[in-house]
């Protein structure tokens, strides 16, 4: 390997053969090593208890290490950490090439996956991966299974050049889609050799559009649980008894008035929001340029592509972007204690139990967050109703924390912006995500000088968790090419 100066700007061939192995690699291998990991119900513990039994997540990590493996990159070792007790991560190191280097990149991503949800094209299904004009159909693709190999073959592209790189490990997670509860533990045993993190890519993000790169700013934290109010034993006669025995769903619909204006969707208690800080509110509005509209017109309405009859929230770019990344918001995302509509009787049901997916703003933190919310929905229970709330996350930690990133390093700002314009043709963007990826807020307590490049694959209608889940093949490559270039020209 014929090593170059890393502190030289790459040459205009060097970084288009970096893309131009990237749409290689992606079309000869890692478009079919994704369609067998999509055809995998590789289900998050959270959503399949008896995962260890089933084996999926197994298979898939086994399936992403041999794939690795063959790969043969020079100075890879890889292994699969087991804890008892706990899911597998995949941890592979790849020796620096960089003489004197005594820096880490960590590359970070997830095999487990969220469930199936209904309403997917009659021609298409969440475990029937469908590759069809440059989407990769079928659930866990682009959220997160194509990161290890991605991360890879970035590797690749820049051995291939003799262009160096500092030391690289690769963290894989089995249980992000349950908040990574599993994932503390591993930091804590695997952090000697982790070694000195001097930047993190995280490849478990989103994008604006599909025409430049984009990196995360910020990550909003969640408080998920289930609330439950119960009134009665057994279901009674509706004629019967309503009008004496409460509503239980009328109970909790009471109860989540203390925590939502239903009228605006506004969460009410303070102590769920926190101050925008003055950087994320400039680069909000230059998000807001450059989407426009489409800060709400890509969502899938039911009146029609562009919202119809149908009105978001707001129209307003800028409000739409800070609802979705620095506003908490309330969703429910499941329920119980309803029969199906053709086994719906005349009968006052005993219990209704809503699961409660609560987003919050970057800065609030999740395990507290999680405790006042639990004390809000139990006391002083109307009609002295049996009423819980059961937050998940395991004790002491019972929320995810947001994340909001770092300041940027004048050399990774530059190199963003090189790669942006080398693979893209267009300059970076910067923009915040509602979605929550509790490994950021550990490793930046752990490693608080550590850079943080996180990036992803999820752009417009992606519909990541819900029906109808793609993978943008073109904008992957071109994201593939653009990492390996960042790493290029780390100093």
């Amino acid at each position: 390997m014929n090593a170059r100066d890393p502190q030289l700007p790459l040459q205009a061939d060097e970084a288009g053969e970096l893309g131009a192995y990237a749409r290689r690699r992606w079309d000869e291998a890692i478009v079919p090593a994704l369609t067998d990991y999509i055809a995998v119900p590789a289900k998050s513990p959270m959503f399949d208890a008896d995962w260890a039994a089933h084996g999926f997540i197994d298979r898939v990590v086994l399936d992403a290490a041999a794939w690795v493996e063959s790969r043969k990159v020079p100075g890879l070792k890889l292994e699969v950490v087991r804890l008892e007790g706990r899911t597998p991560v995949i941890f592979f190191e790849i020796e620096s090439t960089r003489a004197g280097s005594t820096d880490t990149v960590v590359m970070y991503g997830h095999l487990d996956k969220q469930p199936e949800f209904t309403g997917w094209r009659n021609d298409l299904g969440p475990w029937t991966p469908k590759y069809e004009g440059g989407l990769l159909y079928g659930r866990g693709g682009a959220d997160d299974g194509y990161a290890v190999y991605a991360a890879i073959t970035a590797v690749e592209s820049l051995q291939r050049q003799g262009l160096t790189h500092p030391r690289i490990v690769g963290l894989i997670e089995t249980c992000e889609e349950s908040g990574s509860h599993d994932l503390p533990p591993y930091l804590d045993a695997l952090r000697e050799r982790l070694g000195q993190v001097s930047l993190v890519v995280c490849l478990d993000s989103g994008a604006g559009n599909y025409d430049q790169l984009w990196l995360t700013t910020s990550l909003r934290g969640m408080v998920s649980g289930v609330l439950k109010v119960e009134i009665l034993t057994e279901g009674v006669h509706s004629g019967d008894s309503s009008g004496v025995v409460p509503s239980s769903f009328r109970i909790l619909r009471h109860l989540l008035d203390r925590l939502e204006d239903s009228a605006t969707g506004r969460l009410l208690p303070e102590h769920f929001h926190c101050r925008l800080p003055t950087d994320r509110a400039e680069q909000v509005k230059a998000a807001a340029a450059i989407l426009g509209e489409m800060t709400w017109k890509t969502f899938p309405w039911a009146c029609g592509a562009d919202g119809g009859a149908t009105l978001p929230t707001t129209t307003d770019p800028v409000e739409a972007l800070l609802n979705r990344t620095w506003r908490p918001t309330l969703s429910v995302t499941g329920v119980d204690g309803f029969p199906e509509m053709h086994s719906a009787g005349n009968v006052l049901r005993p219990f209704t139990a809503f699961k409660l997916s609560l987003r919050l703003p970057p800065l609030v933190d999740g395990h507290q967050a999680s405790l006042k919310l639990k004390a809000l929905l139990e006391d002083n229970a109307p009609y002295n109703a049996r009423v819980t709330f059961h937050p998940d996350g395991r004790a002491g930690a019972l929320g995810a924390n947001g994340w909001n990133a770092p300041t940027l390093a004048p050399w990774l700002e530059s190199a963003l912006e090189t790669a942006s314009r080398s693979q893209f043709g267009a300059p970076v963007a910067y923009i915040g995500q509602g979605g929550t990826i509790p490994l950021m807020s550990l490793l930046q307590q752990g490693f608080p000088a550590a850079q943080m490049m996180v990036c992803g694959v999820l752009g417009p209608k992606s519909n990541a968790h819900g029906p109808n889940e793609f993978l943008h093949v073109p904008y992957a490559q071109r994201l593939t090419a653009a990492v390996a270039q960042v790493i290029a020209l780390h100093p």
